[in-house]
């Protein structure tokens, strides 16, 4: 039990070198053991991991299940999990055997797309499971690997473009980090990320290149840390590979991307900017505040006049990842439980709305919006899924996506009223371009020939949707099930990152201001 972390992350990568090494041939036998192995392998971490969920004790805010060993060059090998991070472990251990389940009708290099998620599932874990820098820093890199290769190789015809530039905006955002990582190592001589959470890093204003740096070498760190994070999550205006990413890559790698890659950025700036960098964080608050308002209405607006499916909930993450860079950054209770509650959420509802779209993709061989119309009458399984998904993405009452936005609106409203107000008309225009989706693709009277002999959701996709729309119900319905385990990591959090600020609380300081004029008057 000592061990579980690394267990859980290093089975998949196993299991993919048992494929790589046994498994011989392409023809149709190789092809099913290598999506049983891979099923069988992404299931048992997932039911290993509920042993992780099911031992954290959510009171204590320090982090648990930590495994330390030395490693080499001086470097250690160390994992831990606390209140943020376990969760995010969960998501993708639960997402993993739906993601290879999808992929049951690929017949093209078979072992080969199966070895790639089965990594890339391992490096993700590794990302939110690392307490030491350079080992968070192999598996964020290494992860670019197996999804440079699934968009490469299995996706659509501008494959190699998208990939390319998946990975360079990506790569180029996180050598900064590097560089950061290495100025971090210099001033407090480890690179232990508990020890560096209590490091107070120089906060004083200093002179680089005849330009004065207010917040000093905070500034400097918080700002190659952001670029990286900016990127991955992403933030706008550098969110322009994300839509060709997902346009290009297979449903099973548009799944992933959305689902767990994205939500690496908004870990990053939980573990790293806002804890580490306090002083930085609060320069650059109104900075984040923003560009997040921005990303909401500006990529909501561009969602509208989207004809590609696939490219519309594209625009679509990029809005809702505006909320959650706001709810980290407004830097209290309700907006960080918030931003973390959007991350969960999004990644059931986003993973489950691209698997929407893979299900026709894979009847029609299109994702034009204008090559469908009137699927109720011939897919209503279908129809009634992709509704409730629908629903839940603008953030109906009821579902995940309704808590996760509220409290973010409402942990920013209590810092910034004109940005929340702002952010607060993504939910319209989220209704607008979800809504005039659904309509022109599910209702409506059934016209074209190519659509009239189409056939509705098989079995297997149909189970495929079945957790998904548990979580979203029951988050939606519940949302202590993911708030009681997020809560105390966040206060504390939240606490350590107010005591670290130069100046008293708001209210300190109005008390403060209070008495001077009052004593003045006198």
């Amino acid at each position: 039990m000592t061990n579980l972390l690394s267990i859980i992350t290093f089975l998949p990568i196993i299991a993919a070198a048992i494929l790589a090494l046994f498994l011989r041939g392409d023809d149709e036998a190789s092809q099913r053991n290598a999506k049983w192995l891979a099923l069988i392998a992404t299931t048992a971490t997932f039911l290993i991991s509920i042993f992780v969920l099911i031992g954290f004790d959510p009171s204590n805010t320090g982090f648990q299940f930590v495994e330390d060993k030395e490693w080499i060059m001086g470097l250690r090998y160390k994992m831990g999990v606390d209140g943020i991070s376990v969760l995010f472990v969960m998501l993708t251990t639960f997402l993993m055997p739906l993601v290879i389940l999808s992929t049951w009708e690929v017949t093209t290099r078979v072992k080969e797309y199966m070895i790639a998620f089965l990594v890339l599932e391992g490096l993700m874990i590794g990302v939110f499971t690392a307490l030491d820098l350079i080992l968070f820093y192999l598996f964020f890199e290494a992860g670019l690997i197996p999804m440079f290769l699934i968009i490469g190789i299995w996706g659509g015809a501008n494959r190699i473009y998208a990939a390319f530039k998946f990975f360079l905006y990506t790569f180029l955002g996180s050598v900064l980090m590097l560089v950061a990582m290495v100025a971090m190592y210099r001033t407090a001589g480890t690179t232990d990320i508990v020890q560096l959470l209590e490091f107070d890093f120089p906060s004083t204003t200093m002179h680089v290149l005849g330009i004065t740096v207010i917040g000093g070498m905070q500034t400097l760190l918080f700002l190659a840390f952001f670029a990286s994070f900016a990127v991955k999550m992403p933030m706008w205006p550098v969110h322009t590979w994300l839509p060709d990413a997902h346009v290009q890559a297979p449903t099973a790698g548009s799944v992933v991307l959305a689902a767990v890659l994205l939500k690496m950025g908004g870990y990053g700036f939980l573990r790293f900017s806002l804890p580490m960098f306090p002083v930085a964080s609060e320069i650059f608050q109104p900075f984040v505040f923003w560009l997040s308002a921005i990303a909401i209405v500006y990529t909501s607006l561009v969602a509208l006049a989207q004809t590609d499916m696939k490219k519309l909930i594209a625009y679509s993450s990029v809005a809702h990842m505006g909320y959650v860079t706001m709810g980290i950054f407004a830097a209290n209770q309700q907006g960080v439980d918030g931003a973390i509650f959007q991350m969960l959420s999004h990644g059931f509802i986003s993973g489950a709305l691209f698997l929407c779209v893979g299900v026709i993709y894979d009847r029609m061989h299109t994702r034009e919006i204008d090559a469908y119309g009137g699927l109720v009458n011939r897919m209503p399984v279908y129809a009634l899924v992709f509704m409730f998904f629908t629903m839940a993405n603008v953030g109906l009452p009821g579902t995940s996506g309704f808590v996760g936005e509220f409290l973010t609106l409402l942990g920013t409203f209590k810092v910034n009223t004109w940005v929340a107000t702002i952010a607060a008309t993504g939910v319209i225009l989220s209704a607008a371009y979800a809504l005039w989706l659904y309509r022109r693709v599910t209702l409506g009277a059934l016209i074209k020939e190519s659509l009239k002999t189409i056939t509705d959701m098989t079995p297997r996709e149909r189970w495929i949707f079945v957790p998904l729309v548990a979580m979203t119900l029951l988050l939606g319905v519940y949302p202590r099930l993911a708030l009681d385990i997020t809560g105390p990591t966040v206060e504390a959090l939240v606490t350590h990152y107010n005591d670290a600020l130069p100046h008293p609380p708001v209210d300190g300081l109005a008390v403060a201001a209070t008495a001077d004029a009052t004593e003045a008057s006198h």
